[in-house]
């Protein structure tokens, strides 16, 4: 695919970035780098035939569509938002947790600057009673006050901070042990022998079970899984963006990790409720992302008309077409859709029924791969801190 970058609006950008009410302050302060600081699994069967009930994440096994819980307070104490203007309330997030176990997703995937703080703590009660039953995954890497939940700019992977955080997030999750511990972002101040080096420690001692990175560079996940073995990578991938495919899923499969596509659903782009006149309120993290901006929307639409056209054909919703796609692509891929919406989530439950032939996956990826989709996918600022390298061990 080819993505032509944008160059969003400054003012725009900068007073979506205040108000997106979590993701935007926390991404684009953690972007926010200090002063001279560089900023920069084993296969399985073929691709395409069936989707099996259980899916390999490295060593875990997992139900093939997992859960995203990436919450942010609302206007009121008991709000709970998503990043994209959805809200729904601190007892319905629980339920909709608990229903999700109950349709039988195994993979709860959050983080403890969601909030801060905030998703992982709902997390953590919601599971009360199911734990066992479940994969709880959760992430580390952002400058955080661990007391205060203040964000202090930059990234924070030094291992005396890894080993504070472990202990809140235990606390939040009200469990013994994180069954996938992730990197947030590669820090780029600290080499990824020592964030490994503390990940076995924590290991060792049983807090931790298994780790992996989200958007790291290709040598990073090396160096990194030669301490320490990778779990997973944790990237964005979607019909929208393709860019895993070319590097990091054929490392992925060299080294048996597994991969967990964060945003399978391009941001709700191919879920069909977005259109080329679609504009974003402030609250909403997609009115800084390029490729939502007004003059990219029309040039982006053949692809939903595509999704939409093979949904019908596959008699499925375009959010089902989409994740059953991905799940498509290896049998160690688990993409993690997030919701506030009960319908929703059993709607992106049921793409685990969703099959394609090899020769109707062949088809549907070339007519994906025709179409050019304008516009980057994250802000420059947020884009800067993806596939960076973690400086050498010295």
């Amino acid at each position: 695919m080819n993505h032509t970058p944008l160059d969003p609006n400054p003012r725009r950008q900068r007073l979506a970035a205040a108000a997106a009410l979590g993701v935007a302050p926390w991404l684009l302060s953690a972007y926010a780098a200090p002063a001279g600081a560089p900023v920069a699994a084993t296969a399985g069967p073929t691709p395409g035939t069936r989707s099996a009930s259980r899916r390999r994440l490295g060593p875990l096994e997992v139900f093939p569509i997992g859960l995203g819980c990436q919450w942010i307070p609302g206007r009121h104490p008991q709000a709970v938002n998503d990043l994209y203007a959805s809200s729904t309330d601190r007892q319905a997030a629980i339920a909709l947790i608990r229903r999700a176990v109950d349709l039988g997703v195994t993979l709860f995937d959050t983080a403890e600057v969601y909030g801060p703080f905030m998703s992982e703590e709902i997390l953590g009660e919601a599971l009360q009673g199911r734990r066992d039953r479940v994969v709880v995954s959760t992430k580390f890497g952002m400058d955080i006050d661990q007391a205060t939940g203040q964000r202090r700019g930059g990234f924070n992977s030094r291992p005396e901070h890894i080993r504070l955080v472990v202990e809140g997030q235990l606390r939040r999750l009200r469990t013994d042990r994180i069954d996938l511990l992730y990197q947030h972002r590669v820090d780029p101040q600290v080499p990824i022998e020592d964030v490994a080096g503390t990940i076995k420690d924590l290991v060792a001692q049983g807090k931790v079970i298994h780790w992996g990175l989200s958007e790291p560079g290709l040598q990073t996940i090396r160096r990194a899984h030669a301490v320490h073995p990778l779990a997973a990578i944790q990237n964005e991938y979607s019909m929208v963006w393709r860019g895993p495919e070319a590097q990091v899923l054929p490392l992925c499969e060299e080294l048996g990790i597994g991969f967990v596509p964060w945003s399978p659903l391009g941001m709700g782009f191919l879920a069909g409720t977005i259109n080329a006149g679609s504009r974003f309120s402030e609250q909403d993290f997609r009115a800084i992302v390029p490729r939502f901006a007004p003059d990219a929307l029309p040039s982006n639409m053949p692809l939903v008309e595509l999704v939409r056209n093979w949904a019908r054909r596959k008699n499925a919703t375009p959010a089902q077409l989409s994740l059953a796609w991905l799940a498509a692509r290896k049998p160690w891929i688990v993409p993690i859709p997030g919701t506030t919406n009960v319908a929703h989530l059993e709607e992106n439950v049921g793409a685990a029924a969703i099959t394609f032939s090899a020769a109707e996956l062949a088809e549907l990826d070339a007519a994906i791969a025709a179409i050019p989709i304008r516009g980057a996918r994250l802000p420059p600022p947020v884009l800067a801190g993806t596939g960076v390298e973690a400086p050498p061990r010295r």
